[in-house]
């Protein structure tokens, strides 16, 4: 592997390896938002609904915040889960991330 770019006077940490499990820096059980953006289109909330339902299942889907874009073509989604542990924010971020209907997941 080549050498990392860095800003003069910068320390860049090593990237962690899937296989390096770091200490999360939250306390679980925890409540926490996420914020999942894509394009406006039926059945966006929906989509994101279920997919959390299947990682946090005492999550409330009229709970969720909605934000359109100025130019109304996308949808910002915040969904609050009790989060359990990391390995469970992980799968979330995971499948959120991968399904075709979202852009981003913050």
């Amino acid at each position: 592997m080549g050498e990392r770019p860095h800003v003069k006077g910068m320390h860049t940490p090593p990237m962690s390896l899937p296989d390096d499990p770091q200490p999360s820096l939250l306390t679980f059980p925890c409540v926490f938002p996420m914020k999942v953006m894509g394009r406006r289109e039926d059945g966006f909330a929906q989509t994101v609904s279920e997919i959390v339902l299947r990682h946090a299942d005492d999550f409330h889907p009229e709970t969720i915040e909605m934000r359109s874009s100025k130019n109304g073509r996308y949808l910002s989604l915040t969904v609050t889960i009790n989060a359990r542990s990391r390995e469970q924010l992980d799968a979330l971020y995971s499948e959120l991330s991968k399904h075709p209907m979202v852009m981003m997941v913050l």
